[in-house]
């Protein structure tokens, strides 16, 4: 399993949740945990996905996700859970 962790952090507006969600649907990316939170007016997602039967690249992934967030006014970030994890470790 190729585990992806994909944050989403910006001004809350309507269709965030839809419209990362119909990304990862076309591009045959399945949602294993999701959590999500709105704190005065702000939007946070944190999502870990299964891109192990994605026909695109993780890079790919990676930049196409930016460029979504982009379009969306969002910070839309996707690293693979072995670099997530390092970074994290306190």
């Amino acid at each position: 399993m190729k585990k992806t962790i994909i944050t989403v952090v910006g001004k809350d507006t309507v269709g965030i949740i839809a419209s990362v969600c119909t990304y990862l649907a076309e591009n045959n990316i399945n949602i294993l945990d999701i959590s999500q939170t709105i704190v005065n007016g702000y939007f946070n997602m944190m999502m870990v996905t299964d891109a192990s039967e994605a026909a695109k690249s993780a890079v790919e992934i990676a930049d196409e996700m930016e460029e979504l967030g982009r379009k969306m006014n969002l910070s839309i970030r996707c690293m693979h859970e072995d670099i997530f994890n390092t970074m994290h470790r306190v």
